[in-house]
């Protein structure tokens, strides 16, 4: 349990690390990106980023 804890935190640190970036290369800006507002607060939903992401860490461990 705390194994998947610690892959979690990585994860998502990773992500906040390097989404400045993505944003600068287009991603996040994707057909079926949401984003919203919602009681003054702005919400964002990458599930077209997501499973772009996703597909390219699957290509890059069947490479490996």
């Amino acid at each position: 349990m705390i194994r998947w804890m610690i892959v979690i935190f990585l994860a998502l640190l990773l992500i906040s690390w390097f989404s400045p970036l993505l944003n600068k290369l287009g991603f996040g800006k994707l057909p079926g990106d949401l984003r919203f507002r919602l009681f003054g607060r702005e919400f964002f939903l990458p599930f077209t980023t997501t499973i772009l992401l996703s597909m390219v860490a699957s290509l890059i461990s069947k490479v490996i």
